[in-house]
């Protein structure tokens, strides 16, 4: 199973945010280069680098920040927060970023994600199906969809989408456990999936009860920023679990 460490940016600057919400933002004085590095140093491959200021407006806005790790870092990253054009998404890619992270124009323009999956390739996105109660949210969660989590699934991996990850929302940011069950019903649906758990993870208990319910990755954020999970931790989880 990938560990996936996050880095929220908003105005440059890493950021934890609780539910989604914007009001409740915490604030860490590392730039996201140095966190970056730190990462890779001990032996993480991955990276899930989130715009928040771009989910927000609604157009990609830390582009220097994006940039900055793609060139000084091998991590794998994918990055998103306001994609809304293929211009956008072409950028993201000639940065060397592996993954675009669409959510918003999936749900909301589905025709427009189709053509983009035919121009770049399916592998070249990373999916994000943010939910509440099974239902879609949007733009950087401030907007319920009436899309339901299994029907969205479905059309996208159709149209050739391998690579998902899934935050429940009631769960991000709260430390109080990940939606384990709901990444059981998704696995058990669509076992070609490759499942990313994002949301609510607060120890290495959780990484391994994900591990368990058949997760390919996991996104860590809030946990690794308050010391609840330690990156050493991550590091022999990664050493042990190799091959």
């Amino acid at each position: 199973m990938d560990i996936i460490p996050a880095i929220d940016l908003i105005n440059g600057k890493c950021v934890r945010l609780t539910e989604g919400d914007y009001t409740r933002k915490t604030e860490y004085a590392q730039s996201p280069l140095e966190i970056a590095k730190q990462y890779q140093d001990h032996g993480i491959k991955r990276l899930h680098l989130v715009d928040l200021d771009g989910a927000k407006q609604g157009k990609v806005i830390n582009w220097q920040i994006a940039e900055q790790l793609a060139s000084y870092t091998d991590l794998v990253i994918d990055f998103g927060g306001g994609v809304k054009t293929a211009a956008e998404v072409e950028r993201i890619i000639d940065l060397g970023i592996e993954y675009v992270v669409v959510g918003s124009v999936a749900a909301k323009q589905p025709d427009l994600f189709a053509d983009w999956i035919v121009r770049f390739g399916p592998d070249r996105f990373m999916l994000g199906a943010d939910v509440r109660n099974e239902m879609i949210m949007v733009s950087g969660w401030l907007e319920k969809s009436s899309i339901q989590l299994f029907p969205f699934l479905e059309t996208q991996i159709n149209q050739g989408i391998r690579n998902v990850f899934c935050t429940d929302i009631s769960k991000d940011g709260k430390l109080e456990g990940p939606a384990v069950d709901l990444y059981r019903k998704i696995r058990l649906a669509y076992p070609a999936l490759n499942l990313i758990a994002s949301g609510g993870v607060s120890s290495m208990d959780d990484v391994h009860a994900l591990a368990e319910a058949g997760c390919n990755g996991v996104i860590i954020g809030k946990a690794i920023y308050e010391g609840r999970i330690l990156i050493q931790e991550l590091e022999a989880f990664i050493n042990t679990h190799k091959g």
